[in-house]
């Protein structure tokens, strides 16, 4: 359990829901060295629609909202790591059971891309959304139809003005029409142990509600959770990140191999893993140095949740060192495409040069070493690696993965209470 205040929770189910996004915005710039945009866009494509259904109904069964009407999907759309609350602002209104519509009154992925041209709007917010957002909504009812009004890209007099909504859609389900079939994508993903881990239910209601039954709700009260509740809800977002991970890394492998899937996954760990964990000291980081550092890798996505990734952070003040001990657990049992702590764990000193850039999104100063088998003794049993983490004298720039990311507005976006 962590042992945060409510406040200090609702702040980090914020931040697992961003961090969720910055995955993308770490892969796909590395992504682009490879392959041209169009490519890209299929590899986006393929990878939300493998992983959002699965974790849409996760969420689903956590918060008891199961359902098959238009509000069960935009409450689903309200805890996806694919539209951050805020970042990207959705505005939702439901007419009757089967019709409803939503806009974006602001969006950070748009204004992330919007900079690049034409092109790379048009692959997001058509090539990419046209067939991502029926998949989520799949996971509802598979009648359901995600349809434009309208889109970006944005005229030169849109822009002058940052004209908003950026995008407008309806969402219809014809209760007469075929049912869609569930994504080939989803189905394979299915296999996988993120995908298979129970969902965890918190019964502790003494304290705030476990559940989002009723009424769809404008923007979603974090705070009227129970803090087992929130806890909850922030590691199914960890969940919802690895899936999204290893969805990824699927789309990448059946194109460009295994091996480039595994280095981009790095890239990506790397990337997203060290602006996380900067977003996350600043916004609730306690103490100083190590202490801070240790803090942080407690609560980052790349160790959590607890269920799937057996990892245990010690201070040890006396030596001034911090160890990261990874212990046998379903992350390190992915088979059909690497999870993060397995690319941790298996890609020797790329993958401490990405343990050091998350590290290093705390204090610039850290070193990583990775101990030798030699050194587990006393760590416990079944460690599968073990790295120990000082201070040094420098201040270590940011990794290349790391400054690539840095380039999305939601590096430094900065969240409101509503």
């Amino acid at each position: 359990m962590i042992e945060r205040s409510r406040d200090e929770l609702v702040t980090w189910v914020r931040e697992l829901l961003l961090a969720g996004h910055l995955i993308d915005r770490a892969g796909m710039p590395a992504l682009l060295s490879h392959v041209a945009p169009d490519v890209m866009a299929e590899v986006a494509i393929e990878e939300w629609r493998g992983a959002s259904p699965l974790y849409t109904r996760r969420m689903q069964r956590l918060l008891d909202f199961v359902g098959d009407d238009v509000a069960t999907i935009f409450k689903g759309m309200q805890l996806d790591i694919g539209a951050p609350p805020q970042f990207l602002d959705f505005r939702y209104t439901v007419h009757e059971e089967h019709h409803g519509e939503f806009q974006l009154a602001h969006c950070g992925a748009l204004a992330d891309v919007e900079p690049m041209g034409e092109e790379l709007v048009h692959a997001m917010c058509h090539a990419i959304e046209d067939p991502t957002f029926p998949a989520t909504a799949w996971a509802t009812n598979p009648r359901a139809t995600v349809a434009p009004v309208h889109r970006p890209p944005r005229s030169p007099a849109a822009l002058a003005v940052n004209q908003r909504p950026h995008c407008h859609w309806t969402v219809t389900i014809d209760p007469a029409r075929p049912a869609d079939p569930e994504p080939t994508e989803a189905a394979r993903l299915a296999g996988s142990m993120a995908a298979q881990l129970p969902v965890a239910h918190p019964n502790d209601s003494s304290d705030g509600r476990t559940h989002y039954r009723g009424p769809l709700e404008a923007d979603v009260d974090l705070a009227a959770f129970s803090p087992a509740t929130l806890v909850a809800i922030g590691e199914e977002a960890a969940v919802q990140g690895h899936l999204l991970v290893l969805s990824f890394a699927l789309a990448v492998a059946d194109r460009l191999g295994d091996e480039v899937a595994d280095d981009l996954g790095v890239a990506q760990l790397a990337g997203a893993g060290g602006v996380v964990a900067g977003r996350l000291s600043a916004a609730m980081g306690e103490g100083d140095g190590l202490a801070r550092v240790a803090s942080v890798l407690r609560l980052h996505p790349l160790l959590r949740p607890s269920g799937y990734v057996a990892a245990d952070v010690r201070l040890d003040d006396d030596v001034e060192r911090l160890v990261l001990v990874l212990g046998d657990c379903p992350a390190l049992q992915e088979t059909m495409a690497r999870s993060w702590p397995q690319l941790l764990v298996g890609s020797g000193e790329q993958g401490d040069a990405a343990l050091a850039a998350v590290v290093r999104g705390v204090d610039a100063r850290c070193e990583v070493r990775r101990m030798a088998d030699s050194e587990h003794a006393g760590l416990g049993d079944e460690v599968a690696a073990a790295w120990e983490v000082t201070l040094g004298e420098v201040a270590h720039p940011d990794a290349d993965p790391v400054t690539l990311t840095k380039f999305s507005t939601g590096a430094t976006f900065v969240f409101e209470d509503r």
